[in-house]
């Protein structure tokens, strides 16, 4: 679902409703394993599926990473996830890699 890895996080699950309070946990418990002030970079080359949750998983995922004084960054963002920021009008908030 969402792991650990050498440079941060990769999710490998769909981004969507039904997945959503598991994933924003994990997340949460992830990047409470990280060392605070460095830099954490979400891989997101594995999520096939996504719905407006993903704009608020991702956003509630920096939140946490700005409390714990983590840098976050996304990469390899599905086209969809960013077509759904920038109709939210929150594009520019995404930190890509």
């Amino acid at each position: 679902m969402i792991f650990g890895t050498d440079g941060g996080l990769r999710v490998s699950a769909p981004m969507v409703i039904a997945n959503a309070r598991s994933l924003l946990a994990a997340g949460r418990g992830c990047l409470h394993a990280r060392a605070a002030a460095s830099l954490t970079v979400l891989d997101l080359a594995e999520v096939g599926e996504v719905d407006s949750s993903a704009v608020s998983l991702i956003l509630a995922w920096l939140r946490t990473a700005g409390e714990r004084g983590l840098q976050l960054r996304i990469s390899n963002p599905p086209a969809s996830l960013l077509s759904l920021a920038s109709l939210y009008g929150v594009a520019d908030l995404l930190p890509l890699a």
